[in-house]
């Protein structure tokens, strides 16, 4: 398989639909504090739509009041959906910290494809989900706008 093509089993609509129906709790890896930055904006989304979010970007101490967090491992409560925004070759590492924390699911952005950081949380029992935006799907799903 091509690096950049997606095992379907990545992109189970059931997955996703369950995913986007009952996760209350988003941790955004890679959020941005630029509002051009594709990341904002779905964070954005996420905290207008009632879900509790937790940046996570050692860059940042605050994201539109919300505190930020250098890692996963930072972050003070259960994690549903860590949301990455970073580029692929970093996936992996993220999906480490993601099994590590216990988090429910690891959700790589569209663009964001790694086969091996799929892999790696799959087998540390998270669902996943590749190259798709969590604020989309939450919009096709839930209906919120």
């Amino acid at each position: 398989m091509h690096r950049t093509e997606i095992d379907p089993i990545w992109q189970d609509l059931a997955v996703l639909e369950r995913l986007v129906r009952e996760s209350r709790t988003i941790a955004v890896v890679g959020l941005s504090a630029d509002e051009r930055r594709p990341s904002h904006g779905v964070a954005s989304y996420l905290v207008a739509s009632g879900l509790t979010l937790f940046p996570v970007n050692p860059a940042l101490t605050e994201w539109q009041g919300l505190r930020a967090y250098p890692s996963l491992a930072d972050v003070p409560g259960p994690i549903d959906v860590v949301d990455v925004f970073r580029r692929p070759e970093h996936a992996v590492a993220v999906a480490h910290e993601a099994v590590a924390v216990g988090a429910g699911a690891l959700w790589l952005q569209l663009g964001v494809i790694s086969q091996e950081a799929a892999e790696v949380a799959a087998a540390g029992g998270l669902d996943v989900v590749v190259d798709r935006c969590f604020a989309v799907e939450h919009r096709e799903v839930v209906g919120w706008s």
